[in-house]
């Protein structure tokens, strides 16, 4: 989305109502009364006749205002694009980073399911776009479907250098087969960690693609899955097949 979407200050009063992460960036709002310019989502509600809008920050700059401490209009945002699909396991919320897949969730409710991408990514701009991620919403389906087939697309998943470790571990375990934590935590050379690797297990980004479902407790137990238990067992039952 771009400033053409609020083409007028009727549009970009509205999105500025709605706190619209879609708009971050597309335009700026600059608040008379307290000499401010906020992003469309910032938390201050301002009346209509102390507000008008610029397309860009040097505009507002240019008219006397300065960045807002609170939504610190001045930063990069980084822009993910997002979908959601249905799946045999309920709905897939898709988002994608200009390098590759950031996100995939399993969920019920689509309402859900971006909260917890706009409480996850605070800062970014967010543009619901499924004609765009076409080619990433029938592959996620695919294979949430069929888990051993794999995924042929880009990923940035984003963590700490010890998640990322554990996730491309978790790549490598191939479908079918389950590992216990401490085995996993062997694997990456941490053979004590097995805390830490379950923390990392707990926090992986990318459902399914990265399979988390496929590390269970050292007695064969499924333990949790932040997808629902559920979920686990329907993945390794399909896998097993």
């Amino acid at each position: 989305m771009t400033a053409s979407t609020y083409p007028d200050d009727d549009a970009r009063w509205d999105a500025m109502r709605r706190k619209d992460r879609a708009a971050l960036g597309a335009f700026y709002i600059a608040v008379r009364t307290t000499g401010v310019y906020c992003v469309a989502s910032c938390g201050g509600r301002p009346l209509r006749k102390n507000v008008a809008f610029h397309a860009t920050r040097q505009s507002a700059r240019d008219a006397g205002f300065r960045a807002c401490l609170r939504c610190k209009p001045d930063l990069e945002r980084e822009v993910l694009r997002y979908a959601i699909v249905p799946s045999s396991l309920g709905l897939a919320l898709v988002a994608r980073s200009d390098k590759g897949l950031r996100l995939v969730t399993l969920g019920d409710a689509a309402a859900g399911l971006t909260a917890d991408l706009e409480r996850r990514f605070p800062a970014a701009r967010l543009l619901p776009d499924p004609d765009g991620l076409k080619t990433e919403l029938a592959a996620v389906a695919a294979v949430i479907d069929r888990p051993q087939s794999g995924l042929d697309l880009s990923l940035d998943d984003q963590g700490t250098d010890l998640q990322r470790e554990v996730w491309a571990m978790l790549r490598k375990i191939p479908a079918g087969e389950t590992v216990s934590y401490a085995q996993l935590a062997r694997a990456i050379g941490r053979p004590t960690a097995s805390r830490v690797v379950a923390n990392a297990c707990g926090a992986n980004p990318l459902a399914v693609i990265t399979p988390c479902h496929r590390v269970v407790r050292a007695d064969g137990g499924l333990s949790g899955y932040r997808w629902g238990v559920e979920r686990k067992a329907a993945l390794l039952a399909r896998e097993a097949a």
